[in-house]
């Protein structure tokens, strides 16, 4: 069981970083990294190599599940938490919201993913 669990976590992609957004971005900024990065790494305008089949197809990935509101949450809440994965500053980027809510410090501006883990959380209080 153990290997599968290192497996899991070797084989985790960061999809923030494969589209080059903040932890934090909005729908619009996800949106217009991802057509920026298709048009870039398209296989049509590289004949066909391997290599940029395997990024194109990695950056639709990670658009798939950022693009959407319920999927990204999901990631989120089940991403990868090994605190050596990240710089500090990634860490507290990728985390915030989880970590001021949970010391209860609150935050002045919400992002969507604290406002859909406070919606999610509502739900299950009732």
């Amino acid at each position: 069981m153990e290997d599968n669990d290192h497996a899991s976590t070797t084989s985790y992609k960061d999809y923030y970083k494969i589209l080059g957004v903040d932890y934090d971005a909005t729908e619009e900024d996800i949106r217009l990294s991802y057509r920026k990065l298709a048009l870039k790494w398209h296989p049509d305008k590289h004949k066909g190599e391997n290599a940029v089949t395997s990024k194109f197809q990695e950056i639709n990935e990670a658009y798939r599940v950022l693009s959407d509101p319920a999927t990204r949450l999901e990631y989120d809440l089940s991403g990868n938490y090994e605190i050596d994965k990240y710089t500090l500053r990634e860490y507290l980027a990728r985390f915030k919201g989880m970590i001021l809510t949970c010391n209860g410090l609150g935050m002045n501006q919400t992002s969507l993913w604290t406002q859909q883990l406070k919606e999610a959380s509502d739900c299950e209080d009732e």
